[in-house]
Order: structure tokens, then sequence, then C-alpha cells
């Protein structure tokens, strides 16, 4: 492979990190499963308007290729390669009441998290049995939850048209993915291999063989946060009974993106603040105190719809599932604490 050109207006970071001595020290290495700075970078060769532009095929990749990964997790994350992730999934740590018991503000919750199986390919470079392997161990470990989590397993391939029509109704079924998914390798066989699981409240949710391995998901109506991270907590410890975590003491949790790794958690309500919405200084100003994310409704680089907006934490890495969590209750009750100062005057 020859030095990538990039067209002036790139702006990722890999066209940013990828400077000519790095890829020529890389592009001759690969990992133990075969994984090539090729196709660690492909992404974002072929897809210029990227943010980030790389992708790992197996938790080794972020060690071969540190030279190029290194640098982009430090610009992202604020992480440093001589820090270390701590993770703290003990539900007692987490100082979270619902901040809006009477429903007025907090239309739903959802708590999600990444998880890939250690000593196994990620998505990117993962073949057809071995992914077909990892969908049979992550089943196993679905069929040890019982009680609330109790639930059933679709796979994606021979679905039927009745259960694909109600999945869709319940927004649970993921799509083969977007054009940056693709040029990563990760819609390679589709539908093989994937799938979906949900309990018979529709409160939880795992996919199966997505962009990560597993995505784990903990969902509600209304704003009770602790109830969803308590949810989502004992899901990953049943699965973890039978699945092995892919888990660096450095990188944390590893995903197939370099931005997720870490906690790979994504904790969001669905909140309405039609009155806020019109100081988008101020309300930026409460989110970055608290790191928080504002996209619209139907997430990134979606609009606003009737003023609510979808508010996540920003910061995975270098930080705690419990601080997470903590960060989006603390901000959204800032955020609310705001929107009723605007509804009084």
């Amino acid at each position: 492979m020859n030095y990538p050109k990039f067209p002036t207006e790139c702006h990722s970071m890999l066209c940013k990190y990828l400077r000519s001595e790095v890829f020529d020290a890389l592009n001759t290495v690969q990992t133990k499963h075969g994984f090539t700075l090729e196709q660690a970078i492909n992404s974002g060769v072929q897809n210029p308007d990227s943010s980030i532009g790389v992708y790992a095929g197996d938790k080794e990749s972020y060690f071969t290729f540190a030279a190029l990964f290194d640098p982009i997790i430090e610009d992202y994350h604020g992480f440093k390669t001589t820090d270390k992730h701590t993770s703290d999934l003990d539900t007692a740590h987490l100082h979270a009441s619902n901040p809006d018991p009477e429903g007025k503000y907090i239309l739903s919750t959802r708590i999600r998290v990444g998880r890939n199986v250690d000593n196994m390919p990620l998505g990117p470079a993962i073949s057809k049995e071995a992914r077909k392997q990892v969908e049979e161990n992550i089943v196993e470990g679905l069929k040890t939850l019982d009680g609330d989590l109790a639930g059933e397993y679709y796979p994606l391939s021979g679905m039927s048209k009745e259960v694909q029509e109600r999945l869709i109704q319940d927004h649970f079924l993921f799509k083969e993915g977007d054009r940056f998914l693709e040029a990563a390798g990760l819609n390679r066989d589709w539908p093989d291999g994937r799938g979906i699981y949900h309990n018979a409240d529709k409160t939880f949710l795992v996919w199966v063989n997505e962009e990560d391995q597993l995505r784990i998901i903990s969902m509600q109506k209304g704003g009770d946060i602790r109830e969803v991270f308590t949810r989502l907590v004992r899901a990953i410890e049943g699965i973890g009974t039978k699945v092995p975590f892919s888990y660096s003491e450095h990188l944390g949790y590893i995903t197939s993106c370099p931005t997720n790794l870490g906690t790979a958690m994504r904790a969001s309500v669905h909140i309405a603040l039609p009155n806020l919405a019109k100081d988008m200084a101020k309300f930026q100003a409460i989110t970055d105190k608290y790191h928080l994310q504002i996209r619209g409704i139907h997430g990134e680089h979606s609009e606003s719809e009737g003023g609510v907006y979808d508010i996540s934490n920003r910061r995975r890495l270098g930080i705690t599932e419990v601080q997470a969590v903590q960060d989006m209750h603390d901000g959204v009750v800032a955020l609310i604490a705001a929107e009723k100062a605007l509804e009084e005057n």
C-alpha cells in the first residue's frame, strides 16, 4: 500500500496523525490475527469526511499500531499512554434519585455499553466462522439471564417478516451499517451471525455483532436513572459469567472504534427543554460543565423536535461507569433547574 493522498479539506484524526514516517513504520506490520494498517485506515481513506477514520481489528491493534492510535486517543479522550483506566459498576456508588419524578421533562432514559469477546478478533477482522462462534457464545450467556431480564433471541438471518416488523415498530431492529462501517469491514457476511435479544418488558436489549460484538442496553420511560443503571449492571454481570469481555488496564473495555474505549458507555435521556433551547449559549454552558453532549432526538447529526434533545455523557475513557452516569444525572438536574427558572420568567 502506498501512502494515501487525502483531500485538503480532510479534517479527520487519521489525516491529522498519519504522517508519512508513521505510515512507513506501520505499513509492513500486522497483528496476530493478520490485521493490517491498510485495514485499520480504510474507512478514513474511503471517507475523508470521517471525524476519526480508524478502526481496530483486535485488541492487539491498539498496541501494534500505537504510533497512530495513541495520539488519536490522547486527542479525543485527553488520555495519555501512561494513564490507566478504572472500571466501577457498583451501583451503591451512584448518587442519583429521579431528577423528574413528575415526568414533566424526561421522556425516557437509556444506558448502553459496548463489549467484545476476549481473545477474538473484532468486527473489522473477524471471519464468518468466528463471528458465528461469537454469536453462539453470547446466546449461551443470554440464556443465564432470568427474572425481568429473561427474554428471547432473534437471529437476523432467516427472520420472519412478522418478527422483523415488530422489531422495527419497537425501534429495536438494527440495520446494515453505514458507509463508514462498510469501509471498515463491519458489514461483511450481512446478516449472518447477527441478532437481537430483548426481555418481555422491552426494557432490556442486546444487539449481537453490530459495530461491537455486544451492545447491552437498558432503557425505560421516565427519569429513574438508578433503576436503568442497576438493570444494566445485572445484565453485564450475568452475561459475563459465560462470555469473557476484552479489557485492558490501560484502555479499559476494548471496542472497534477508539471513541468508545474505556467504559464504552453512553448514558442518555430524551428531555424536553423548549425554553432553554432558545438560549443555546446557556444550554451549552451547562452541558459543558457536566461533560455532556447535546444531540437531536434521533441521535448524532439529527435535529431537535419540539424542544426535545438527547443528552448524554461525553467522557468514556479515564473515568468509571459510575462517574459517567453521575455526570449525566447531575447535568440533567442542572438543565431542569434552568428550564424551570425560564418558565417562571
